[in-house]
C-alpha cells in the first residue's frame, strides 16, 4: 500500500454566503466520509486548515521574505488534506471521487507520497 494525499482546493469566499447550517453539512459530510475512510483502513490522516493566517516564504535576492497568506480574496487556496492509502494511482483516484470536497465548487489534487529512506 502506497500513501497519499488528497489536496483539497477551494475558493475561500465562496463559504462567506453560506448559513451555519449549510456549512454544519458540509463538515458532517466530511466526518461520515473520513469515518468510512477509517473504517475500512484507508485513512492515514488528515486535517482541515484555517481559512486565514499563516505566511508565505519566497526568496528575494539573497533574503528570505515573509508575507502573509493565504487570504480570503484568494480564487485558490489549499483548505485541507486527507492522507489516504490505496494500493496504486487508480485506487487512489477512485477513493479521491468519493471525497464530499468535490461536490461543492472545490477540486482535489491527488499525489502520491515519496517516501525517503
Amino acid at each position: 500500500m502506497h500513501t497519499y494525499m488528497l489536496i483539497l482546493h477551494e475558493t475561500p469566499a465562496e463559504y462567506a454566503s453560506m448559513s451555519p447550517a449549510q456549512l454544519q453539512d458540509i463538515i458532517q459530510s466530511h466526518q461520515r466520509w473520513a469515518a468510512d475512510l477509517a473504517e475500512r483502513g484507508l485513512l492515514a490522516g488528515g486535517e482541515k486548515l484555517v481559512d486565514e493566517g499563516g505566511r508565505h516564504l519566497r526568496v528575494k535576492g539573497a533574503e528570505v521574505v515573509a508575507s502573509d497568506g493565504p487570504y480570503a480574496e484568494a480564487h485558490d487556496v489549499v483548505g485541507g488534506y486527507y492522507l489516504i492509502k490505496a494500493a496504486d494511482d487508480l485506487e487512489a483516484e477512485r477513493v479521491a471521487r468519493e471525497c464530499p470536497h468535490l461536490f461543492g465548487s472545490g477540486w482535489v489534487e491527488v499525489r502520491k507520497i515519496d517516501v525517503l529512506d
